[in-house]
């Protein structure tokens, strides 16, 4: 009857799927919810099991999956008590050349996604007395990264309203928590949506094959998916958690932090050196 019932986003794979999976083996009840479930005939919101993880149909971009996802956990326990917002996708391309298409599909994903599923949770971690709320955010979510520019904007964006979030939040006892992700080691790489426009560019499409290759390196290197699943542990029991974690490479998280004390100047010189522009 204590254990913690925990509802994670993205969980079918990837970090989400490492930090459901760890959960679980932790001794918390541990729903999944990700588009990628099969939806059952009958009831799109059946838990399927899988392993020690029940996986619930539901995409972030349509409010009413997600509504539905999260009726089925407060049918089966009364109650959820924290909610990670992992689900998330990313495309590569010049901002002048993105599509209303292409950044319609990284807004609604990563920043819409995110609020879609806290305004279907918070009703229920109020009427429970309090919750915690985790939003992944990324290092891209604090400097703008080149050739990735939607990706940070629906970041910074997570950013903006994580903050306001968490002080409308406080009189009902709901933490709000971001994470700030560096790079991982997981599929999110290969399932990059490229910009053809961009490749194929006069102005751009060399500097985008440069950079998108220092990118994908960054990332194929990055941290195992272990290290943010214990991390995420911590903060999911932590009575007064912080509201602003860094987590991976210690030279992406300390280079992310110096933002705060660097010239700007100085420090847009380091990423154009850094990315080769």
């Amino acid at each position: 009857m204590n254990k913690k019932i925990i509802l994670i986003t993205g969980a079918f794979s990837g970090l989400g799927k490492t930090c459901a999976e760890y959960l679980a083996q932790k001794g918390f009840i541990v729903y999944g919810a990700d588009r990628k479930v099969p939806a059952g005939n009958s009831s799109p919101s059946q838990p399927q099991v899988c392993g020690e993880i029940a996986m619930l149909h539901a995409d972030i971009t349509k409010p009413e999956t997600i509504q539905a996802a999260v009726q089925t956990i407060i049918d089966e326990h009364g109650r959820i008590d924290v909610v990670i917002n992992n689900a998330g996708m990313g495309i590569g391309g010049a901002l002048e050349l993105a599509t209303p298409e292409e950044i319609g599909l990284q807004m609604n994903t990563n920043f819409m996604g995110t609020v879609n599923v806290c305004n279907a949770v918070i009703p229920h971690l109020r009427n429970g007395g309090g919750g915690k709320i985790i939003n992944l955010s990324s290092i891209g979510g604090m400097v703008g990264i080149p050739f990735q520019g939607f990706y940070s904007a629906s970041k910074f964006a997570i950013e903006g309203y994580s903050e306001a979030l968490s002080l409308e939040l406080h009189p009902f006892k709901i933490q709000v928590v971001l994470i700030e992700p560096g790079d991982f080691a997981t599929g999110f790489t290969a399932a990059r949506i490229v910009s053809e426009q961009t490749k194929n560019s006069e102005h751009y499409g060399e500097k985008f094959a440069k950079c998108m290759a220092i990118i994908e390196k960054e990332e194929n290197g990055g941290c195992k998916p272990i290290k943010l699943a214990k991390a995420m542990r911590r903060i999911v029991k932590a009575k007064r958690p912080k509201f602003r974690y860094k987590v991976g490479n210690m030279v992406q998280t300390n280079f992310a932090r110096s933002k705060a004390f660097i010239p700007s100047r100085t420090y847009q010189a380091l990423l154009r050196f850094f990315y080769k522009l």
